[in-house]
């Protein structure tokens, strides 16, 4: 996954892409399969053909459809077969020509930091924002009108045939002029991982870093990111050693997804330590942090807070 490089510079709809800023969906996630219901935001990556075997990571590059800003309130995905996970981040300016599919420094855009938007880990996914902020105002994502963005796609074909792999993110938004509280992505990325060989599964190896992390922010979702070699990920509000854990997970492809609701969870101590546990059957070769969800590993946590002015990204133990 290169979402770690791209979130490290920034600390972290073109010709194929959609043809309307409104569309349908079904109960089936195929978002053209009813074009009576209609959402103010559709973006359709073209279809990436996967080889049998191949791991990779492609981005698309896109300009959002909408001609008004949006608050967006709700938010869903349907990611194709061989899909890994998917992201989708939002630019200033354009990173690469819309409509362009590249593997090549994908995400990374030099001083045009990329903003974590939205994300998916499951082939359909739904992510309702809360519709109360605890003073009656709901909570929503801003997306300002023609919004340079893009897919990060991180494929793994695990079959013996090629695939033709696409992913459909749609959003639905308050209605203009509704006064609501902005929501942005919170997110931590661990580049020290240094699995050592013969690692048991018990105990493992565990990574931990700390963030701070202001008292007022207050949390409405949070989980964590990592690779095959994990059997345990959590975060805490507070040290490694004398936290309380508020996200806990034992499955790597599908972790927990710990949702809050008012008056929502604030990190009291104003510390969030975010650890990995890991194992290693490999009597030679050290694991380390990288893109591979096979070979490599990463330690993640992610989530949403508000009031926020921007998002906000933790590398290692030092937040920007």
């Amino acid at each position: 996954m290169r979402t770690a490089f791209a979130l490290v510079l920034a600390a972290t709809i073109g010709a194929c892409g959609s043809d309307s800023s409104g569309g349908g969906d079904d109960a089936t996630g195929d978002p053209d399969a009813n074009p009576t219901i209609k959402h103010d935001l559709l973006i359709e990556s073209p279809d990436i053909t996967i080889d049998p075997g191949q791991e990779i990571t492609y981005c698309w590059y896109f300009r959002t459809p909408n001609t008004r800003s949006l608050a967006i309130k709700h938010w869903q995905s349907t990611m194709t077969s061989g899909s890994h996970h998917m992201i989708m981040y939002t630019s200033a300016t354009d990173i690469m020509t819309p409509g362009t599919v590249s593997a090549v420094n994908c995400g990374v855009g030099g001083s045009n930091f990329p903003v974590w938007t939205y994300s998916a880990q499951t082939p359909e996914n739904d992510l309702e924002l809360p519709a109360d902020d605890g003073t009656g105002k709901p909570v929503a994502m801003e997306i300002p009108p023609n919004q340079a963005g893009f897919f990060q796609m991180h494929y793994n074909n695990r079959g013996d045939t090629a695939i033709k792999a696409h992913v459909v993110v749609t959003a639905d938004a308050l209605p203009e002029g509704t006064a609501y509280t902005r929501t942005a992505a919170y997110v931590t990325f661990n580049s020290m991982i240094s699995i050592p060989p013969n690692t048991a599964p018990n105990p493992g190896d565990t990574e931990s870093m700390t963030c701070n992390v202001s008292p007022a922010s207050k949390f409405w979702l949070m989980t964590t990111h990592s690779h095959k070699q994990a059997v345990h990920t959590d975060v805490k509000d507070g040290t490694a050693a004398a936290g309380t854990t508020v996200v806990d997970s034992t499955t790597w492809e599908h972790p927990t997804v710990q949702r809050w609701t008012a008056p929502y969870y604030s990190f009291g101590t104003g510390k969030l330590t975010y650890e990995c546990t890991y194992f290693n059957s490999s009597t030679t070769r050290t694991i380390t942090t990288g893109d591979s969800a096979q070979t490599d590993e990463m330690c993640m946590a992610s989530g949403y807070f508000f009031p926020a002015t921007k998002p906000v990204f933790c590398y290692n133990t030092i937040s920007f």
